[in-house]
């Protein structure tokens, strides 16, 4: 199990670490910056960080072997072809420039350097080199549906979830909000519309079932079967058990199928655990009580775990990135945009509050 975390906040980075005392911060970085996400190689160790500047931009940085932090390449879109227009929803100009880095994920074990990077306003890039340089993935980027993704509550439609068959590097599904589930088999030289079966609720009847309408919030994917995906829907909880081709909406869970976050045990893949909230205008734990849901039985019953978590005035809002487990499948952590971090040992029977003092939590990540 890992005895590190990598918690992301809107005032600097910091790392949480696992002692004979319990759980503490051990280090601080980037402090007073925004730091949208942050996340470890596995296979070599290494530390990504992605910082947003506001004014003076988005950057990403690499931990280096002194144990300090470099300034690497942020990826960034080419020149918009003279005449091309694109607008956003509101019929605003769309840019072709990185407003906010939404997913690093490392590729799979036979790429060593491979990261892959998703963007708001929806571009996916690809660096071979450990972030030192990094490409758009044009036949993503080019693909005439992509003018049909609209935005979530960032306006922008924006690539939050990437998976890396564990099977075969070369398969990878990535999920934007709002545009769906998206699959390549070969590398990224091609790509498939999937996620026939979701259902959004917010558009007309005659839309609501089309796979490029769904707002995914996040998507993950079963380690030990790759084929058991699931999803945390703008409008629900879906499953998938022919990696991301088709989902079945589960209607089980409880207090609300809405919320931002998803994990899936790496090894049962019946196994996964939510953080529901109330939807749309408000958007804060059901009744002022924080709760995390888990179901050990592919989606047919859920568990509601309390213990150790706020149960009266809280507010406590779990980000999609902010719900972390652990490689073993045993330890979890959520952070909360009030600055609360709880850790828990056993799978979410029992939580332990680490801080409610951090500033607003964006990520958590073992490593």
């Amino acid at each position: 199990m890992s005895d590190t975390l990598l918690v992301s906040t809107r005032k600097g980075l910091f790392t949480v670490a696992r002692a004979t005392n319990g759980w503490d911060v051990a280090d601080v970085a980037f402090l007073g910056d925004n730091v949208t996400l942050a996340t470890t190689d596995p296979r070599d160790g290494r530390q990504y960080a992605a910082l947003d500047h506001g004014h003076f931009g988005v950057k990403l940085h690499r931990s280096t072997t002194a144990g300090g932090w470099e300034e690497i390449a942020t990826p960034a879109y080419p020149e918009k072809p003279e005449g091309h227009e694109e607008f956003d929803m509101w019929g605003r100009p769309l840019p072709w420039s990185t407003v906010r880095v939404w997913a690093l994920v490392p590729g799979g074990a036979d790429e060593p350097g491979t990261i892959w990077c998703g963007t708001l306003p929806g571009g996916l890039f690809k660096s071979t080199d450990h972030g030192a340089s990094w490409s758009l993935v044009r036949s993503l980027w080019d693909h005439p549906l992509r003018q049909k993704w609209g935005g979530g509550g960032a306006d922008l439609p924006g690539l939050h979830s990437i998976c890396v068959d564990p099977r075969d590097s070369r398969r990878v599904s990535i999920a934007v909000s709002t545009g769906g589930v998206w699959a390549t088999d070969d590398g990224g030289d091609t790509w498939a519309l999937r996620g026939h079966g979701m259902r959004a609720e917010y558009m007309p009847p005659d839309q609501a079932g089309d796979p490029i309408a769904q707002d995914v919030h996040c998507l993950v994917q079963c380690r030990a079967a790759p084929e058991r995906m699931w999803v945390q829907h703008h409008n629900g909880i879906f499953v998938s058990s022919d990696q991301g081709h088709s989902f079945t909406e589960i209607t089980a869970a409880g207090p609300s199928t809405f919320g931002f976050p998803v994990a899936v045990h790496p090894d049962e893949p019946d196994t996964a655990w939510f953080v529901p909230e109330i939807k749309d205008e408000k958007r804060i734990p059901r009744d002022g009580r924080l709760v995390v849901t888990r179901t050990r039985d592919g989606g047919r019953s859920f568990e509601v775990l309390t213990d150790g978590l706020p149960q009266k005035h809280a507010y406590d809002v779990v980000y999609r990135h902010a719900l972390a487990l652990d490689p073993g499948g045993e330890r979890l952590a959520i952070g909360s945009t009030t600055g609360g971090l709880w850790v828990s040992e056993d799978q979410g029977d029992r939580w332990t509050c680490v801080s409610h003092t951090l500033p607003p939590v964006y990520a958590v990540r073992f490593g």
